[in-house]
């Protein structure tokens, strides 16, 4: 993996399987320049420019151009991904927002920690008396499954159903998305399946539930289809299952390598929100934020001409030494937004929920596993796009 330098920046080789965005290589073009050329564009590599395009007049939420960047147009997954409500503009954008806002309430999902906090502790007395464990599969899966089956009101035995459906529709998130397509669609009709019993099930017996009041959604007034009501579930089930699996693998390898703020969090369990920010800003599994310039503008000198994707590289913004200094892991610093959940307009509706899960889940985990270690055979998920650990092997001392 090479920078090889134009005339204006450096240029990252980001479809190259041995790329890695959180490497010295992205690093060290950070300090040649703001920006870098890429196969698809440009990425953004520091923290102001980052903060200001993330939110400029001329772009728009970007990803709606993956599917075709890896030349998927047609088919059942490029319809689903255009539906997101993160891929629409203007006031489709806002009534869709409008729409699903009420079933994110932090009343609704905060009536739920009890039920975060039993689950995290019931996972972790299934290995703690062991004294190791595959945190992956033993705790961030069903962890983040059941949360999704909680929250939707989902039998969570039928977690596993969530988590395999999901991971594979996660291949989307990669550069291998051509030819994982098979599998990922057939995911996804999976999925769709799922959606339509869950709807049909809440339509005939309604409950005081996050997915009650979706579904009402599409009955009442001004409301969303039942194709968009349909879009939406999966869409809730694969981003929730996804993030918050990737994003907790991602925290405790963060953990591993400051032991000292473990051992913090565990004598300090009100540090869990402020854990999730610092882990989201260092470490986040969304690894760019993209957008796309909607016409031929200047900015810092450089014409963005109209159709240029713009990938804003979260983990070099939020390292950035001109804003965060030498960058030390610290859960108890102040710090400015990270752009781990995205930013403006299209800021992750879901953010909540996640914040949420995982600032109750990390001091638990931290308090009862004490002195993690990381055992050989850990295996990740391609450092672009969405990331985290497939296989994560730690040792502990238990804690009571």
């Amino acid at each position: 993996m090479t920078i090889t330098e134009t005339d204006e920046a450096p240029r990252l080789a980001i479809t190259d399987p041995s790329f890695s965005i959180t490497s010295d290589v992205v690093h060290r073009a950070r300090e040649q320049n703001w920006y870098a050329h890429t196969e698809f564009g440009l990425a953004v590599l520091r923290y102001d420019e980052a903060a200001k395009l993330m939110k400029h007049p001329k772009l728009r939420q970007g990803s709606v151009a993956w599917p075709a960047h890896n030349g998927v147009t047609t088919g059942p997954f490029a319809e689903w991904f255009h539906s997101w409500v993160l891929n629409k503009e203007g006031e489709e954008h806002h009534r869709l927002r409008r729409l699903m806002n009420p079933a994110f309430s932090p009343k609704l999902i905060g009536s739920l920690v009890p039920r975060f906090q039993a689950l995290a502790g019931e996972l972790i007395d299934n290995f703690a008396d062991r004294g190791e464990c595959e945190f992956t599969t033993e705790f961030a899966e069903p962890y983040a499954a059941r949360v999704i089956a909680i929250m939707l009101g989902l039998p969570e035995d039928e977690w596993e159903i969530v988590a395999r459906e999901s991971a594979t529709l996660g291949l989307a998130m990669g550069i291998t998305l051509q030819q994982d397509l098979p599998q990922i669609e057939q995911a996804l009709e999976r999925l769709y399946a799922y959606a339509d019993n869950l709807i049909a099930d809440r339509i005939d017996h309604p409950r005081d539930d996050f997915m009650s009041v979706l579904v009402q959604a599409q009955r009442e007034g001004d409301r969303l289809s039942a194709k968009e009501l349909r879009d939406a579930i999966v869409l809730l089930i694969f981003g929730g299952y996804d993030t918050t699996r990737n994003q907790l693998g991602l925290a405790m390898q963060t953990f591993l390598h400051h032991p000292d703020q473990w051992a913090l969090l565990a004598e300090q369990p009100e540090l869990g929100g402020k854990a999730v920010e610092e882990v989201m800003r260092v470490n986040p599994t969304v690894r760019w934020v993209t957008r796309e310039a909607v016409e031929t503008f200047e900015y810092q000198g450089l014409t963005i001409e109209a159709g240029t994707t713009l990938h804003l590289f979260t983990e070099s913004a939020g390292t950035d030494p001109r804003v965060f200094g030498e960058s030390a892991f610290d859960i108890t610093a102040e710090r400015k937004p990270h752009y781990g959940f995205g930013g403006g307009v299209h800021h992750c509706l879901g953010h909540f929920v996640a914040r949420s899960d995982m600032s109750e889940a990390l001091p638990l985990l931290a308090r009862r596993l004490r002195d993690p270690k990381l055992l050989p055979g850990e295996k990740w998920l391609a450092d672009s796009g969405n990331t985290g650990p497939i296989v994560l092997p730690i040792s502990f001392t238990a804690a009571p």
